[in-house]
């Protein structure tokens, strides 16, 4: 009960911190110059956007009732109460970077996922954790800082409902939704 107790604690103060903190300035610095793959390495593909049947976003699915569209990036997954990444997520971060390198004017949002246990706050807490390993990974493989934006939904939206390891893992994970260019 103490160890429970305490962990609420823990999560109510870094929810606290987060939100007391706030976002930080923008950044007023010039987006980093990418250099293009080498053309043998990766093959060009023309981002795909959402459809209004297919949404982009998980949180636009649910509010639709289906499934989130299946992009270009693929989701990377993470042990219970954890959000260190493992080297097959390293390996999927760096197939995602390869991508979006072969893409420079798409963008990504990375979608920070948990299981239903714990608070809603710590599993919101452990979805930023989540998504920021991620994205921090891609930057150190040179997408460009700006190009990445991260989302913590926590355990709000579920991929599979059963109460069940199996099942949990599934709902442990980022996913990353492309962002189509902006039209000028």
């Amino acid at each position: 009960m103490a160890d429970r107790l305490s962990a609420v604690l823990s999560g109510l103060m870094f929810f606290s911190f987060l939100v007391l903190t706030g976002c930080p300035p923008p950044a007023t610095t010039k987006p980093e110059a990418i250099s293009p793959p080498p053309q043998a390495a990766v093959k060009q593909q023309p981002p795909k956007t959402a459809s209004k049947s297919a949404p982009a976003s998980s949180l636009e699915a649910m509010r639709q009732g289906k499934p989130p569209a299946a992009g270009p990036l693929k989701d990377i997954y993470f042990d219970f109460d954890r959000y260190d990444l493992k080297p097959d997520a390293r390996a999927t971060l760096k197939a995602n970077a390869d991508w979006l390198k072969a893409n420079p004017s798409a963008r990504a949002e990375i979608e920070g996922h948990c299981d239903e246990r714990g608070t809603n706050e710590y599993n919101l807490a452990l979805g930023a954790k989540r998504a920021q390993a991620a994205r921090d990974y891609l930057i150190t493989l040179g997408i460009a800082k700006g190009r990445i934006s991260t989302k913590s939904y926590g355990e709000e939206l579920q991929v599979c409902k059963e109460q069940n390891e199996g099942c949990w893992q599934k709902n442990r994970h980022d996913r990353f939704v492309v962002i189509p260019a902006r039209s000028t």
